[in-house]
């Protein structure tokens, strides 16, 4: 099947063209026709399933096809997505697929100074998308109205839900036209999720077009097992390897991540990190960096996990391992994007063996194991005990680099 197939406008398929696109992915396929109907949509898809097109196509096809021609724009369309850079990439999206028509987008977003965002909503807008506390904030001002609102898109729903946003949704919803076209899209699809999809959505049809929780076939995965104090020395060793040009690095802090930072520059390897501390324009500026590969090493926390979307990112590497199962099928899934290849390294010590053990149960496949690197787990108990065997292999790095 091709973009032509599913029945979108000329000024759609010629910007599509223009990314590069010809062949939609499996959700793009299924919902597109849905949501051209004007059915409500239930979208369960892992991330980098190619799903914001899968929504964006028809609203912007929607809107073209049935435009007014007021003067003053209202905004028909709002997309509400629980972090800050996936909201900028959004509407990103929106903007490079509705190039050829009249329709404008905007993002707004908490972290910055709201006025250029108020004088952009003054001047009218099409689509909005928004994170939940910008939005509530704004609309507690008087600067936005959601009276006119016709699209409601709630994405990266269970991420909202991990977040506290919740109660932030629920205040949403009772503000907006009870006639409207909704659309829910969740990576996961646990109980909570179910009942808050059943608020929002009217007689929806489902798109499920990967197991749930599944990892992407075409992302290699490797597990290396390491002593927590030489996890800063098995990066370095890894990133001796010269095919990887860029590589995203998650850890569960952010003052963790700021510390791999000053060890990777003390070494001479590029490096930033992107976390909630950091200025939204700092953020942009590390991203940007790191798309451009003027920065070798992008060292984020969990809040970017589905926050960062970039072509051909090859490598992901989990310093720490995540205590949610979950989280780890949303940061590998980061490469290996719209059918593309990818690897994903694992740093796992003593402590962190049983959250190994529930990513493996949860995504349903062991994952292989690197043996051969300097750094051996010699502390296989989750306690401390003393080490016994001093014989560990040597290396050009120091032991325990912090």
């Amino acid at each position: 099947m091709t973009f032509k197939e599913l029945n979108l406008i000329e000024p759609l398929l010629r910007a599509i063209e223009e990314e590069g696109y010809s062949v939609p992915t499996p959700i793009q396929a299924e919902a597109i026709p849905i949501l051209l109907k004007g059915t409500d949509l239930l979208g369960c898809a892992q991330t980098g399933t190619g799903k914001t097109a899968a929504f964006a196509l028809p609203i912007l096809q929607f809107l073209t096809e049935n435009k007014s021609f007021d003067k003053k724009k209202k905004i028909k369309s709002l997309i509400v997505t629980p972090t800050r850079e996936l909201a900028i990439q959004i509407e990103e999206s929106f903007n490079a697929y509705g190039r050829y028509t009249s329709l404008n987008c905007t993002v707004i977003f908490g972290g910055v100074g709201q006025q250029p965002q108020v004088d952009t909503l003054r001047r009218g807008v099409d689509i909005l998308v928004a994170t939940p506390g910008r939005l509530l904030d704004l609309i507690g001002q008087g600067f936005i109205s959601l009276k006119d609102v016709e699209f409601f898109v709630l994405d990266e729903a269970d991420r909202m839900l991990d977040m506290g946003f919740i109660h932030d949704v629920k205040k949403l919803l009772l503000l907006l036209p009870k006639q409207r076209q909704s659309l829910f899209f969740s990576a996961t699809m646990p109980p909570e999720i179910v009942k808050l999809a059943n608020t929002i959505l009217t007689n929806p049809q489902k798109v499920e077009v990967t197991p749930v929780s599944s990892t992407a076939d075409t992302i290699k995965q490797a597990i290396f097992f390491v002593d927590r104090g030489n996890k800063n020395a098995l990066l370095l060793d890894v990133l001796e390897n010269k095919d990887i040009e860029t590589v995203l690095v998650f850890t569960r802090t952010k003052h963790g991540a700021d510390k791999i930072v000053k060890v990777l520059e003390k070494y001479g390897v590029k490096a930033e990190a992107i976390h909630g501390n950091k200025a939204q324009n700092a953020r942009q500026r590390a991203l940007s960096n790191f798309k451009e590969k003027t920065t070798r090493v992008l060292v984020a926390t969990d809040i970017a996990a589905r926050g960062i979307d970039i072509d051909e990112l090859a490598y992901v590497i989990n310093y720490d391992i995540p205590n949610i199962a979950e989280t780890y099928v949303h940061r590998i899934g980061r490469t290996g994007r719209a059918g593309a290849n990818g690897t994903a390294y694992s740093f796992c010590d003593a402590e962190e063996k049983a959250y190994l053990k529930d990513i493996e149960k949860l995504i349903s496949k062991k994952i292989p194991v690197i043996d051969s690197h300097p750094f051996p787990l010699i502390d296989h108990h989750p306690e401390p005990k003393p080490v016994q065997n001093h014989n560990r292999p040597k290396s050009n790095f120091k032991k325990k680099v912090r």
